[in-house]
Formats: C-alpha cells, structure tokens, sequence
C-alpha cells in the first residue's frame, strides 16, 4: 500500500509499504477513504523528532470502510463505515470505565511512563503505524472505531475522529459560566472549533487570537472577535486590550490551542532547534531530561485569565524541563486542566450535532483535500502557513 511516511526533520515521503494484516483477534483492518493532517503531526515534522524512526507512517485522523475483522470483534463487521479515535483503549479497563480513554491501563506504554497509544505518534505512543495510508491496522477494534451512517461526505464525520471531541473536551475543560467569556488562544483546526463549540454553548463572548490572516477571516465568519496578535506591542498590550474588554478582569476562560511551537519564544526554539540537530539516541535522552517547549501562549493564558478562571490546555506540549510561574498560577487561584481527549466520552453529545443542519460547520471545514502523493507538499505549506492551509484532508 501507498503510505506517508516520516524520513527525518522536515521530511516526509509516500512510500509503497507493506499492507496491514491481522495480528491479534481484536484487530480490524480499514480501508481509509479520508485521513486528516493534525497540527500536532507538525510537531513530528519539526520539534520531536528525536522520538521518531525514518519510515515511521504518520497520522491519527481516518475515517474508512472496514475490511476484515478479528475474531474477538463484536459489533463491527465487512462493509461498517467507521471513524477511528486517534487514540487506542480498550473500553473495559478502569481507566476506559472512568471515561479517561488516554490513560487506557491495556494500552498505556509503560515502557515510557506514558498513557494510551496513538496511531503514528512516536515510539513514546507505542510506534504504531498511523492513518495517512491507504489501509490501517486498528488495535482494540471492539471498542475504538465509531459507526457512522453511508451518504454523507467524509468531512462530515471524520473529525470525530480527533478535532471534535478535542475542541470539545477543551470547551468542557475551560469550564466557562453561563453567559461568560472565553478567549482562544490560537485559530488552527482546533482552535477555530473550538470557538464554534464555545459560541454554540452559549458563551456570550469568544475572543480568538492568532496572526494568520486566514484564520482569523475564518473565525470572524463564525461570529468569534478576532485580535491580530501582529498589531499589538508584545503580550502586555494585547493582555491589556482584552481585559479591557472583558470588564478589566479578563475572560472567565482562556484555551490554549497552540502548544509546544507558539511564537515569541526565542529562547525554547533555540533549544528545540539545537536538540533537533543532535544524533538521535544524544537528542531523545536529551528530550526526556531536559526538552523545553515554547511558552509564549501558555504564559499569556496565565496572564491574560482573570483570577478564579481556568486555563484549558488543548495544545500538545513536550517539555520536561519548562518552567511555569507557580506563584502567579497560585496567587490567581488560577485552574489549569489539560491533555489529550478522551474521544469516546465526548462522542454521544458531538454526533447529534452531526445533521443537515450542521451548527458546527463541518461540511466546510477542510481547507484543502488532497491526494495521499501529495503529502510531501501538503505538509510544508501547513507548517508554513501558506496557501491558506488550515486544515488539509488526504484522499488515499
């Protein structure tokens, strides 16, 4: 089969690879007939690299038709139409039965002291081959891929798969008060969606912040108040403005949908871009005593939230050794919630929002569909932010 795989930094390629096959009865296999790039395979491509391996196939956001099935599958069989949680629980552990499918205790990769494992994220997430490929070995298949119904395109179910569920455990996580005020911190895929499940919940105020001009025409459609970072002076200013507008405390909740590579931090890309330099054995022992992230979004959310708020972390981070300013958080009674979305929690209230309707405005989300050969180029202009690139599908 055709597969994008991982080659290096800033290197990607589709290669002819082996098909998948069955390896455990609770496998199934699935023809994918769309697969998303995820801002956090960006991260793969430029920051966290010393966990990859070259041929590495990538991606976590399919949406298929199954093909084969295991024979301890139940509930699924030749022919389902199916999204496929970029993430791979069990269903039946007590971490799954508590509705925290990432720290799934069947699949978490002790070896690295990490949670669940993810399709085509890092040796750190188990190594499994990942969805930007034309067929997709999907581990746990009893319990991970979601039926969705025949007809409708692909873009209207395949963010199930991972934007949806995030944004909305984001929202869900930012805890904000009826009638009250949130800001984005970053317009990507998930932060844009995020604004659309925040509006949609009724907050009364959506602030969302990026310096794309894409992104922000994007948001501004959705009736989010859109900053251009571009036109303030540093963090003060723009802190400044917004709590200005949100009653000179600042919002209620501010989501961080930027992560590990936020501009304005010189310092952490210096480091990032020295360890990514580095042999890779050197680089991943590195990584995992020291690696630092670029805390220019996370630092504003801490700045910028009102006292008693929350700060929702959505955005991929990586760091071990990024320091936080403790005794701002504390002084500010400031709530901090984070990390990877438990999708199948969030599943049963996303569908339903799912119909001819569409309030979320899935139909027309994806920017840019391209075929699987494209690949190579579909990354460099997402990680550029060129061509008005915000969120790209892949057609195998």
């Amino acid at each position: 089969m055709r597969a994008v795989t991982w080659q290096g930094k800033r290197d990607v390629r589709v290669e002819t690879v082996p098909d998948p096959e069955i390896e455990d009865p609770t496998d199934a296999i699935v023809r994918v007939t769309s697969s998303g790039l995820c801002g956090s395979d960006l991260h793969l491509y430029e920051v966290l690299t010393a966990f990859m391996t070259p041929g590495d196939i990538l991606g976590h956001e399919p949406i298929g038709v199954v093909e084969e099935t295991g024979s301890e599958v139940t509930g699924l069989k030749t022919g389902d139409r199916v999204v496929v949680p970029f993430q791979i629980a069990c269903g039946h552990c007590w971490m799954c039965a508590a509705g925290l499918t990432t720290q799934c205790e069947t699949t978490q990769v002790t070896d690295a002291g990490m949670g669940a494992a993810l399709f085509g994220y890092t040796r750190l997430y188990g190594g499994v081959p990942g969805a930007q490929a034309e067929y997709l070995r999907v581990p746990q298949a009893q319990f991970g891929p979601i039926k969705v119904p025949e007809g409708p395109s692909d873009d209207r179910y395949i963010y199930l798969s991972d934007v949806l569920p995030t944004a909305w455990q984001a929202v869900q996580y930012a805890d904000i008060p009826p009638g009250g005020s949130v800001a984005v911190l970053g317009l990507g895929p998930i932060g844009d969606m995020c604004c659309r499940v925040a509006r949609l919940q009724q907050a009364e105020v959506v602030i969302g912040v990026d310096l794309v001009t894409e992104r922000l025409r994007r948001a501004r459609e959705q009736g989010v108040e859109t900053y251009d970072l571009r036109r303030f002076d540093g963090r003060k200013d723009l802190v400044e403005t917004i709590r200005d507008r949100t009653g000179g405390r600042g919002p209620d909740a501010v989501i961080d949908a930027v992560g590990t590579e936020a501009h304005g931090s010189p310092v952490g890309r210096t480091a990032q871009q020295m360890s990514s330099i580095l042999p890779r054995a050197w680089a991943s022992r590195l990584a995992e005593k020291a690696g630092a992230d670029r805390l220019a979004a996370l630092l504003t959310a801490i700045e910028l939230v009102r006292r008693g708020g929350t700060v929702s972390l959505s955005g991929v981070y990586g760091g071990m050794a990024s320091p936080l300013p403790l005794m701002t958080m504390f002084d500010k009674q400031i709530q901090l919630r984070m990390g990877q979305a438990n999708v199948r929690r969030w599943v049963d209230d996303i569908l339903p929002l799912l119909t001819d309707e569409d309030p979320l405005g899935v139909d027309g989300f994806a920017s840019h569909r391209l075929s699987l050969d494209e690949a190579p180029h579909a990354y460099e202009i997402f990680q550029r932010k060129e061509e008005e690139a915000v969120k790209i599908l892949f057609e195998p």
